[in-house]
């Protein structure tokens, strides 16, 4: 077998684990209203199935990155995707909800070993296939974006068919496949760091890692007030803790998260936060409007997934013509386009306070699509862009932790507005929202510049 053929096989591997977290972290929207039902659950509690998946995921990018860079990508790679196949196998036997958000956790935390794992694989690659390490970025960077597109289609069908117990199934043979295709034709590990578990446990930032998590967990307990009459504790408790592991992390050798990176690199630090909004702009759509459909509008799961078919759609459509835009415009350009055109779609969705027409849904759904694979893409080459190359492996783990803090944000708000039913009124009260944020993005677009020097 040829370099090539060898390196796009492994590519292949790489993406479709990579395609797993989104793709999970998507299908779950059109099962919320099932797992509410099944489990007998008010909006806010269930939300917690989301929760799970981005509080671990957002702890464990970044630290996953750390240990590939430490200990092998294509070791950490294959252990994470054996953990998913093992866990979703057992999860439809669940005997209640708490046993599916720890399943959930679980799951999260396998799939945040592939895409730190694979940034840090493409140089390997690159070297081997003798070519740039652009093509293979880009394929992996698409399979994020397609996953996450996709999923409410799938979830949709999974759902209606069987069951929220199928969105765990159907990990079994994915994870497998691309278990055995990175373990078949991947190249070997370089020689990595090695020494004790004392001294790995030692270096590893456990504190920073739990100061992180504890301090997450508190503010969304606060926010969802999970715990009547301990709110404002819970909420000085989560702020309390965010100080300590800001302090924590600046006088470590080696942080879990490096603030110190952020700090020496303000288009980095941009990319982030812009990410960050957006990306609570996107899910507040991605999260809220299934549930809309489905509680208001009085469709089924498949018909939703369906509707939101469109979405993936238009964003792989859009994905080719955004890349070559970037080529003639460059990145900021396009980033603001993608920005205004963000916006233009949130201002849309209002129309479905007064309508939920089919032909409506679906125009709403493909416009939606637009932003979401011109942003994607234009952030994600911000980022290539604004990191120094010996940090890029660490960047992507808090990029990707950007898009898990974005997440979370963005269903604590709608579990907040939906509290008092799924509406098409307090639908309306989210599109504002979405408004309001979609500003604070283009302001944070405006203000970015590229690093010349990257």
């Amino acid at each position: 077998m040829s370099n090539t053929s060898r390196t796009g096989l492994v590519v292949a591997g790489l993406s479709l684990g990579t395609s797993l977290n989104p793709l999970n972290s998507s299908m779950i929207a059109v099962a919320l209203v099932v797992l509410r039902e099944d489990f007998r659950l008010d909006v806010a509690t269930v939300t917690w199935v989301i929760t799970a998946f981005y509080i671990t995921s957002a702890a464990g990018q970044p630290l996953m990155g750390r240990l590939a860079d430490r200990f092998g990508p294509r070791r950490l790679f294959m252990l994470g995707m054996a953990l998913v196949a093992v866990t979703c196998a057992l999860a439809p036997f669940s005997p209640n909800f708490l046993f599916v958000c720890i399943a959930r956790a679980l799951m999260a935390l396998g799939t945040a070993t592939a895409y730190p794992s694979a940034v840090v694989m493409v140089g390997a690659l690159a070297r081997l296939a003798d070519t740039s390490s652009t093509r293979p970025l880009g394929r992996i960077q698409m399979a994020n974006t397609t996953g996450a597109a996709v999923g409410p289609v799938i979830g949709g069908l999974l759902v209606s068919l069987v069951g929220w117990e199928a969105l765990f199934l159907i990990n079994v043979p994915l994870a497998l496949a691309a278990l055995f295709i990175v373990r078949k034709f991947a190249p070997a590990d370089e020689a990595r760091e090695q020494g004790s578990v004392a001294s790995l446990l030692r270096d590893s930032d456990i504190p920073g890692i739990l100061a992180f998590t504890a301090s997450m967990v508190l503010l969304l307990m606060g926010l969802l007030n999970a715990l009547p009459g301990y709110r404002w504790w819970l909420l000085g408790s989560a702020m309390l803790l965010a100080v300590l592991f800001a302090w924590r992390e600046l006088s470590f050798k080696r942080p879990f998260l490096d603030l110190r990176l952020l700090g020496r690199n303000r288009p980095l630090l941009l990319v982030y936060l812009g990410f960050t909004v957006f990306s609570a702009v996107y899910y507040f759509a991605f999260f809220g409007l299934p549930q809309l459909l489905q509680e208001a509008a009085g469709y089924n799961p498949g018909l939703v997934g369906v509707l939101m078919l469109p979405l993936a759609a238009m964003s792989v459509v859009i994905t080719p013509l955004a890349v070559r835009a970037i080529d003639r415009f460059g990145v900021r350009r396009v980033l603001l386009a993608g920005v205004v055109l963000l916006a233009v779609a949130a201002a849309a969705l209002w129309l479905l306070t007064a309508s939920f027409a089919v032909l409506l849904v679906l125009a709403l759904t493909a416009l939606m699509g637009v932003p979401y694979g011109v942003v994607g893409l234009a952030s994600n080459q911000g980022l290539y862009l604004s990191a120094a190359p010996e940090d890029r492996g660490v960047a992507a783990g808090i990029f990707q932790t950007c898009r898990y803090v974005g997440a979370i944000s963005a269903t604590v708000m709608i579990g907040l507005f939906y509290g008092t039913g799924v509406n098409q009124e307090n639908w309306g009260r989210i599109v504002l929202v979405m408004l309001g944020l979609s500003a604070v993005t283009f302001v944070v677009s405006l203000l970015w510049r590229e690093r010349k020097t990257a």
